[in-house]
């Protein structure tokens, strides 16, 4: 019985504009995606701002400990609240000094008392959902979107076991990666390794032997994908691998659709990286190395260094002449290589991450991406 081979994603999945809008409209407004580290923000009052799917919004510390997250936009005139990151008593418009209470709740303003029926306790910021993951929060601008917990069953448990100091762990660095190619490249390049053995020669010969390198769909009807490999022999490792941590002699990812990694280097070293989609053609990739505390490490600097310089420097061109490709008037998309067997030479994993994308664009009222609708 013959089967017809898997093709990739049309072209304009990666190219189109309206496409892209689609998803900033859809797709990055439905999902979980990457805020910060609880650690930015230790004190009440301590702000961080960032921006997801063309919103801009902002996370704080309350007298209450809790952290919440707001839409960045005063409730008055629109005029934004806060910029970059800091600290503050109260959250003070810049425009007309309407001041809200750290929990969203409008305090006071200009004269209003004066406005007869002004009741300002019907008055507070937009907040939007937010998650603490094992101390990185997520938010997702879906008010009635299912826990991350249903989105990506198993990994909150998992990565704890992994990770045993995962509890103190704090940014050392985060790198900013422009890229010049669409978000979904970018994912696609990260979670396939069939291209490592051709391309990364530090990362495969000096951190894992790429002959035991796996990537796996979730099968519990989650949206993650675990990489798992060992790592190379000691005298072939380009660092220093402390051999008394645990799961010291193996490499664990887990990518959390669509826009975030959690992974973990030989010697029980996490890092991740995170996306953020700013066009059809142009996205930046951070990469974040995390110590105990946020202390330094000459071993984890030089680490991001070399990885800087070898594996993120070789991806760099590899996406950006894949988006040059895609809009190429001769390219037609070719079958993916799915081998039964898995391994690093087999594409499973990018059939699996193109179902996700191309229901994402073409189905966007189906769930998951549909309110309330997750499973």
């Amino acid at each position: 019985m013959s089967t017809t081979p898997l093709r990739s994603l049309d072209a304009r999945y990666y190219t189109d504009p309206d496409v892209f809008q689609q998803e900033v409209t859809g797709l990055l407004s439905r999902t979980w995606q990457f805020a910060g580290h609880v650690s930015q923000i230790p004190n009440i009052g301590d702000y961080f701002t960032f921006d997801i799917a063309g919103e801009s919004l902002f996370a704080i510390r309350g007298r209450d400990e809790k952290i919440r997250v707001f839409f960045n936009v005063c409730q008055h005139r629109a005029h934004e609240l806060v910029e970059g990151a800091g600290n503050t008593r109260l959250v003070v418009c810049p425009y007309h000094a309407w001041t809200y209470e750290l929990t969203g709740r409008l305090r006071s303003g200009p004269n209003i008392k004066s406005v007869p029926g002004f009741d300002r306790s019907d008055i507070c910021l937009s907040e939007v959902r937010s998650e603490d993951f094992h101390g990185f929060l997520f938010v997702n601008l879906d008010p009635e979107a299912a826990p991350m917990d249903d989105w990506f069953p198993g990994v909150r448990d998992e990565i704890a076991a992994f990770v045993p100091n995962l509890a103190t762990l704090a940014p050392l660095e985060w790198i900013e990666i422009p890229e010049s190619c669409n978000w979904k490249v970018s994912v696609e390049n990260y979670s396939e390794c069939y291209h490592c053995p051709i391309n990364h020669a530090t990362f495969a010969e000096g951190v894992v032997r790429p002959e035991t390198y796996d990537i796996q769909p979730d099968y519990q009807g989650g949206y993650v994908l675990r990489h798992t490999t060992e790592c190379q022999s000691m005298e072939k490792m380009t660092y220093p691998v402390d051999l008394s941590v645990p799961n010291a002699d193996r490499y664990q990812s887990w990518f959390l659709w669509p826009m975030f990694s959690f992974q973990c280097y030989p010697g029980n070293i996490l890092n991740t990286y995170h996306w953020r989609a700013n066009g059809a053609a142009d996205c930046t990739v951070w990469r974040g190395w995390y110590t105990d505390r946020g202390e330094d490490s000459d071993i984890i600097r030089t680490l991001a260094k070399q990885d800087l310089e070898t594996t993120v420097a070789e991806d760099i061109s590899l996406v950006e002449s894949v988006q040059r490709g895609l809009r190429s008037r001769g390219y037609r998309p070719g079958p993916l290589v799915v081998d039964p067997a898995c391994g690093v030479s087999s594409e499973h994993s990018i059939a699996a991450l193109q179902k996700w994308m191309r229901e994402a664009v073409d189905h966007p009222n189906r769930p998951p991406f549909n309110t309330g609708q997750q499973k």
